[in-house]
């Protein structure tokens, strides 16, 4: 049976294809079982369970300055104790003269040394020691901004990209599209990423190290899409002591009212790519068959001043090109009623956002 676009157009009604429409210009799908739409749970367990899977078998990793090392020669009571390495590197030890060089060596490595000089020292005969690192602080890799827990992590085994944003508990809702691994620089060693993942850098755009002479340090950032989603170890890179891990954070525009098929807050991307109305009610998969379109409302808090402002919204005229698509703000309120409420509860949306309950928010991996 052959059926017409007039037919079609007559039993679904202008909004759908109007919704349609909108959502295809934005790349955003038709149907809400098609978006790839995940919170920030989702892309904390997707982390959680991607760090177990990359996770390095433990080795034997240098020791470094502030390192609390406990040392203990076997059947020589006296001799056992723990030392803190000092800043230079160095320990001392009864009965040996002048410091001992630690930093950079392995337990290991440490071990045979000390079984050396007391050998040589005329201390033992036949000493066996055993080094264990009772507390480490020489390799501090520090984890900010939009995480669940800011924290200082101390590497002491081979680490990746993973591993440690699964230690600091996932992102935050807020948490923005990329990761940023800042790394110093050392003038003698520089570790730089991997020419693989630069390599990919030029390709995809996605993996980027930035340094340059003179700078005591480099910034390399990765997508969390590609991250988490591309399957490729070139982005989840080796973490070493001294980096700086950052997750920049980004704005959240809420959509909220009867009016639209999926309320919630959508994660503004760390590009800056600018959302308007247009494009929040498309993220939220357009308006229902009862909205009142004219009726929709931006609230807006004055982040200097704390004041509060409506900003009425005509979207229909938006549709037609009569008036501006308005560009939002992060915090922004998109509020869209239908037409058995009233503008009125607009207000209680700004609460509810406000105090964070019953609002889902969605990322766009």
């Amino acid at each position: 049976m052959l059926v017409t676009v007039r037919e079609v157009s007559g039993w679904l009604g202008a909004k759908f294809f109007w919704l349609a429409a909108l959502l295809l210009a934005f790349g955003v799908p038709a149907s809400p079982d098609q978006a790839k739409y995940e919170t920030s749970q989702q892309t904390n367990a997707k982390i959680q369970q991607l760090a177990a899977l990359s996770a390095t078998h433990p080795a034997d990793m240098p020791v470094g300055p502030g390192d609390l090392l406990h040392i203990d020669v076997f059947d020589v009571p006296d001799l056992s104790r723990d030392v803190r390495v000092s800043d230079t590197g160095d320990i001392s030890y009864p009965l040996i003269p002048g410091k001992i060089q630690a930093a950079g060596l392995t337990a290991f490595q440490l071990e045979t040394k000390l079984e050396q000089l007391l050998m040589e020292n005329g201390l033992v005969t036949h000493p066996q020691v055993s080094v264990f690192v009772k507390e480490q602080n020489s390799q501090p890799v520090t984890v900010v901004g939009a995480v669940q827990h800011t924290m200082v992590y101390q590497v002491f085994r081979p680490t990746t990209l993973l591993e440690v944003l699964s230690a600091a508990g996932g992102i935050s809702d807020d948490a923005g599209s990329v990761v940023i691994v800042t790394r110093p620089l050392p003038a003698s060693a520089p570790k730089m990423v991997p020419a693989s993942a630069t390599t990919t850098a030029s390709k995809a755009g996605t993996t980027a190290a930035e340094s340059s002479p003179g700078q005591d340090e480099e910034k390399i950032t990765i997508r969390l899409q590609d991250l988490l989603e591309s399957g490729n170890s070139v982005y989840n890179i080796p973490i070493y002591g001294g980096d700086t891990i950052t997750v920049p954070h980004a704005g959240i525009v809420y959509v909220m009212g009867g009016g639209v098929l999926s309320p919630g807050g959508y994660v503004l991307q760390s590009h800056g790519e600018q959302v308007t109305v247009l494009k929040a009610i498309a993220l939220a998969h357009g308006l229902n068959s009862f909205a009142k379109a004219n009726s929709a409302v931006i609230m807006r808090t004055d982040p200097n001043t704390g004041k509060k402002q409506t900003i009425p919204v005509h979207l229909k005229a938006i549709e037609k090109r009569k008036a501006s698509d308005i560009p939002l703000e992060s915090n922004d309120i998109l509020y869209v009623p239908d037409s058995k409420g009233k503008k009125a509860l607009a207000i209680g949306a700004q609460s509810a956002v406000g105090i964070g309950t019953g609002i889902a928010i969605y990322r766009i991996p």
